[in-house]
């Protein structure tokens, strides 16, 4: 079985520490696949030190390998500094969707009836997110403008991905964008939803204005689904959707780059959803759990029949920990980071010696 590279890319704060527990679990004599690791420190203070270039050598190196593994890390508030070093990564890899799922976490109430998996593609560039804007003075007035775009091709890359997924999770693709009063702009999206919808018939396509597709959220009677979004509508529904189950540190996040026909996923960052978490820094206590599926899932992508059973063996691992009361504070438990870590690499490395006798 051939080595594969995953670049790492060191954070901030609790994110640099979930990083550290995520990597425990992947370590080769843990998954039995065999990993070499290459590290980018993208802490806030190397990224000032190089003026982001070490940001765009990672990228680089991403690009690739087309495996990488990112903590959490600082932005700054101060105009002119270093900023996020997000929309560098996501440039440098050609990341077109964002892919983050939304599941019951045992022994957590969700909200209302969802019970099934939701995931949200959301569009990972462009939309308001790097739009120009400005300000001008007009009649005594103050008037703020924004100039924002989104292209064919990554509409194209969401929709594409969004019936993959669909297909994959045995789900709908439900929702989609507000088209009826953004014709030119949003409707690009929408067509290329529907154009997607046409190549793959066996999945249902339920499509919704983006307001009622949240409104219909909150009246899930548990259908699995998939839902396609812009840039900003994805930035608020993945985060409510994680909620919808319990926390958001209970789902990974992956950053999608696809070859020329936008069909196939060439490139994956996985990370966790949330942020660097000052507060927790220091004390063992942050929640591991998003980290640790964020590298479960990064093993999906490796191509590699035991690279995925050792993904199955991390994800069932992490819920069965759960579901046996290994929990941290914020889930209402009582175990540190280290210690769910350490439950979860038991439990990982116990499944597949067992598999392997079955074998």
């Amino acid at each position: 079985m051939a080595s594969r590279t995953v670049v790492v890319l060191g954070g901030d704060q609790t994110g640099q520490e979930l990083l550290l527990e995520s990597l425990r679990v992947l370590a080769p004599e843990v998954t039995r696949v065999p990993t070499d690791f290459v590290s980018f420190d993208l802490s806030l203070e190397n990224r000032r030190a190089t003026h982001n270039a070490v940001v765009r050598e990672a990228a680089h190196a991403m690009a690739a390998t087309g495996l990488g593994l990112k903590a959490a890390t600082i932005t700054p508030e101060v105009k002119g500094d270093v900023g996020s070093p997000n929309a560098i990564l996501r440039e440098g890899i050609d990341g077109k969707v964002i892919l983050r799922t939304g599941r019951r976490i045992p022994g957590i109430q969700p909200v209302g009836g969802v019970h099934a998996p939701i995931a949200v593609v959301r569009m990972a560039v462009d939309d308001a997110y790097g739009a120009q804007e400005w300000r001008e003075v007009k009649d005594g007035d103050e008037i703020a403008y924004r100039t924002a775009k989104i292209s064919r091709r990554t509409c194209r890359a969401v929709a594409e991905f969004s019936f993959q997924q669909a297909q994959k999770m045995g789900a709908k693709v439900f929702g989609g964008p507000k088209f009826t009063v953004s014709p030119v702009y949003e409707g690009m999206f929408k067509e290329e939803l529907d154009a997607a919808a046409q190549r793959y018939p066996a999945v249902r396509y339920d499509p919704q204005l983006i307001d009622a597709t949240m409104a219909l959220l909150l009246k899930s009677i548990g259908e699995a689904m998939v839902i396609p979004t812009l840039n900003r509508d994805g930035d608020l529904v993945s985060d409510l959707v994680l909620q919808m189950f319990g926390t958001i540190a209970g789902s990974e996040s992956l950053v999608l780059g696809f070859d020329d026909t936008a069909s196939k996923v060439k490139v994956v960052m996985a990370e966790a959803p949330h942020g660097t978490a000052p507060s927790l820094q220091g004390k063992n206590i942050a929640n591991p759990m998003a980290m640790i599926l964020a590298g479960a899932a990064l093993l999906t992508y490796f191509g590699q029949l035991e690279a995925d059973r050792a993904s199955r063996a991390i994800y069932e691992a992490v819920f069965e920990a759960l579901f046996d009361g290994v929990k941290t504070a914020d889930l209402g438990g009582h175990a540190t980071t280290t210690e769910f870590t350490t439950d979860v690499i038991r439990r990982v490395r116990s499944k597949l010696e067992v598999w392997t006798a079955l074998a």
